[in-house]
């Protein structure tokens, strides 16, 4: 089984994070913001993998930190549990509704970090929530799983809709990235022969 667990410590966070690749979607977050974790919550139940996900950090100053390093973790942990790329699909994209609100997001794991992000949030807040925490947690991620992310949110005029539509999309699209592909078994996605 893909599997990895990740610890990263800084002066600012203290983070755990436990992943399986080919879990049921089953989650287990406690970071201390709320709005996060059910967004986080969207990657595990639509990527069908099992996240654990504890979180320390310097909330009394902001958000920021443990968001961002979540990201960071998360990727690390990511690119752990895949190991060698051997057989997997690499690409994957999904678009993904949610009343008026609709995203795309195309994920290549090609040992590359790239981030393309557009979505104009209609509110600077969602609740205690800062909108713009969602970029920096795709940065985050993107910088440590070595993976090419393209997020798109088309429409929408409700902030937490727009949100969730990315999340949701994402984990929709890291699933078919991460599924194995059985004709390319012990095979390298790449005609470089490496990721």
């Amino acid at each position: 089984m893909r599997t990895a667990t990740v610890e990263r410590n800084t002066l600012e966070t203290k983070i755990k994070i436990s992943v399986n690749l080919d879990g049921e979607g089953t989650a287990k977050f406690d970071t201390g913001v709320p709005f996060f974790e059910h967004m986080l919550e969207q990657i595990a139940r639509h990527g069908m993998m099992d996240i654990e996900i504890n979180a320390d950090g310097d909330l009394h100053i902001d958000d920021h930190h443990t968001v961002e390093d979540v990201g960071i973790t998360l990727g690390q942990a990511i690119a752990q549990a895949i190991g060698d790329k051997k057989g997997i699909t690499r690409y994957g994209h999904a678009y993904v509704p949610l009343d008026e609100a609709l995203s795309r997001v195309v994920i290549d794991l090609s040992g590359r970090p790239g981030l393309e992000f557009h979505c104009d949030f209609t509110r600077e807040q969602i609740g205690s929530f800062e909108t713009q925490l969602v970029l920096e947690f795709f940065q985050g991620f993107v910088n440590h799983a070595n993976a090419t992310l393209h997020i798109d949110n088309i429409r929408g005029y409700n902030a937490h809709h727009q949100a969730e539509t990315i999340f949701k999309a994402f984990g929709r699209a890291l699933r078919m990235a991460l599924s194995e592909d059985a004709r390319m078994a012990g095979k390298m996605p790449s005609t470089k022969g490496s990721l």
